[in-house]
Formats: C-alpha cells, sequence, structure tokens
C-alpha cells in the first residue's frame, strides 16, 4: 500500500500542472486584459527605442538620403576620427560634462531631500497640497520655463533686476553672462523638475515598516536618529538604482532647455553634444556625422552604467541587474 502511494505521488509530480498543459493561445486569451495594458508599453519601446536603432548604421556610412542605408558609402570610424580631432570637441566635452557633474551633486539630491521632507509632514491635507505645487511645473514646457526667467532676469524691465536696482545694486545681465548660465540652468531644473523626481522616493518611503520607527522611539531615537538609521538604509537599493540609471542619461543635459537659454555672449560655456548634433545635424544637413556625435554619448552613458554597477555589486549592492 505504501510502495502504490508512493508511486502514485511521483506519477502527480510528473504531470505539468493544468495551466502549463494550456496552449499558449488560450493561455493568452484567458490573461487578454493583462497584455492590453502590457501592449502600448511595448509597442513604444520598439517603434521609439529599437527600430530606430537601424539609424546607427549612418554613424558608418557617408549617408545620403536618396541612396538609403544600405547604397550609401561605407566609412568606417572615420566620422568618429573627424568627431574627436575637431578642435571643438574639448569644448563642447568640458561643457556637457560640468552640467552632467552639476545635475548629480544639486539635482539628484535635491528629489532625495524633498521626499523626506515631504515624507515627514504628519497633517495629510497640507502633504497633498505641497505635493501638487511642487509637482505642477514638470507639466510646463522649456519654452514656459524659460520665457518665465526671461520675464524675471530681464535686463531692461526684469522684476529682479527692478529690485537691485531699487537697493542701490547696479543691474546684472544674467541672460547674456557666461557666468551666470549654468547657475540658471542648474536652477531651473530644480524648480521645474525636483517635486516629479519625488515620486519614486516617497513610494520607496510608503514601505518602510512603521514598526522600527515604533522600535527606535522606545530606544529614545529622535527624528534625525531615526532619519540615518532607518529611513536612508531602507530606500539605499532604491537610491543606487535611480543613480545608476541616471547615468545612463549622463552626457544628455537637455537639448530644448539649453538651446533657448543660448545666445552669442554665453555660447562658450553653453554649447553642448547636443546643441552641436543639431547643428551639424539638421542644419548642415550632415546626418553621419551628427549620428556619430550621439552613437559616442550612448556608449558613454552605457560604459557609465555597466561600471556603476558593477560598483555597486562590489559593495553587496543589488544593482539594476
Amino acid at each position: 500500500m505504501e510502495a502504490q502511494v508512493k508511486a502514485q505521488s511521483a506519477n502527480m509530480a510528473t504531470v505539468p500542472p493544468l495551466r502549463m498543459r494550456q496552449p499558449l493561445w488560450k493561455r493568452i486569451w484567458k490573461e487578454r486584459w493583462i497584455y492590453a495594458l502590457f501592449l502600448p508599453g511595448f509597442l513604444y519601446f520598439i517603434i521609439f527605442c529599437y527600430l530606430p536603432m537601424w539609424g546607427v548604421l549612418m554613424a558608418f556610412q557617408n549617408f545620403q538620403p536618396y541612396l538609403g542605408f544600405w547604397h550609401s558609402q561605407w566609412v568606417g570610424l572615420q566620422n568618429f576620427i573627424t568627431f574627436f580631432s575637431d578642435p571643438s570637441f574639448w569644448q563642447l566635452f568640458r561643457n556637457t560634462f560640468i552640467l552632467a557633474i552639476y545635475n548629480i551633486i544639486f539635482f539628484f539630491p535635491a528629489t532625495i531631500i524633498m521626499a523626506l521632507l515631504l515624507n515627514e509632514v504628519r497633517n495629510a491635507i497640507f502633504k497633498r497640497t505641497v505635493q501638487t505645487l511642487v509637482y505642477i511645473p514638470h507639466f510646463l514646457s522649456w519654452v514656459v520655463v524659460v520665457g518665465i526667467c526671461y520675464m524675471l532676469l530681464n535686463p531692461q524691465d526684469g522684476l529682479i533686476n527692478d529690485l537691485l536696482m531699487r537697493m542701490g545694486h547696479a543691474k546684472i545681465d544674467f541672460l547674456e553672462s557666461s557666468a551666470w548660465f549654468r547657475p540658471l540652468i542648474v536652477l531651473q531644473m530644480l524648480w521645474k523638475e525636483t517635486g516629479w523626481g519625488t515620486i519614486i522616493f516617497l513610494a520607496a518611503l510608503a514601505g518602510v515598516n512603521p514598526e522600527l520607527y515604533e522600535a527606535a522611539t522606545i530606544d529614545g531615537a529622535g527624528r534625525w536618529r531615526q532619519l540615518w538609521h532607518i529611513t536612508l538604509p531602507s530606500i539605499r537599493s532604491v537610491i543606487i538604482i535611480l543613480l545608476i540609471l541616471r547615468l545612463g542619461n549622463f552626457l544628455n543635459v537637455g537639448f530644448e532647455q539649453i538651446w533657448l537659454m543660448l545666445n552669442p555672449l554665453n555660447r562658450d560655456v553653453g554649447d553642448v553634444f547636443d546643441t552641436y548634433t543639431w547643428l551639424v545635424g539638421l542644419q548642415q544637413g550632415q546626418f553621419s556625422y551628427a549620428t556619430a556625435v550621439g552613437l559616442f554619448k550612448s556608449v558613454v552613458g552605457l560604459v557609465l552604467v555597466l561600471g556603476a554597477n558593477w560598483l555597486a555589486k562590489r559593495f553587496g549592492e543589488e544593482g539594476v541587474y
């Protein structure tokens, strides 16, 4: 009897579950609404991310639109050699690198600090009101943001310069000064995107076990101790993952914002890879050369992501893969 039971158990263990024995099309139809929710995101990445990757071929060609990808002349790495030997390469690299570092140093921590501050607010109505106010700038276009900046900083009739004059100070030409270009770019980014960047961190903070805070309170830990020993360690993995992903766009400092803020007097510090790509690609029609510049940015981002992920794993963190 015992032998029969064991044999029957072994047979049942080898029989696949009913779900696995169903045909694939039946399982898809049964869960069709889940796949329907998945479809828009899937199509977005296929159409706008993967299919355009064929355009990378242009970086190794002397691309002519009327000849197409397969009949244009192949030039190998010539576009990259021309780009790296261009006298403006190091100026573009320096300008892009400095703005990217500023974004990492100032913008990324600002989102964490804002999330921590909002998490400490106990009045639900006040918290939701503040969240709404700091989210709104994200939905404004850069044209509107730069327009507001021009209205405030215009040397003729801007509000800031008017206040300076009333206080007995000389006017400052913020908009046409190389020294003020980078601070203005960072301040605009902080005002527009800091609130929106707190969403993921607030979601991570909502998942922290409240019993940890209760135990810390019993042990006599204040709010600062709880923040340092409970809150930050609990969201450390989220911070690291988002930082790694942000490094993938390290050299993408934003075309529209910088292009709107550029003028002949601040171009020496404002020209970056994004504006240079637009200049040579669309204005001058050098499609292959502009593609090589964009591919260079992507390769740098890939190297930074792989390096940061390796470093995170080396220190015992999860990383992105």
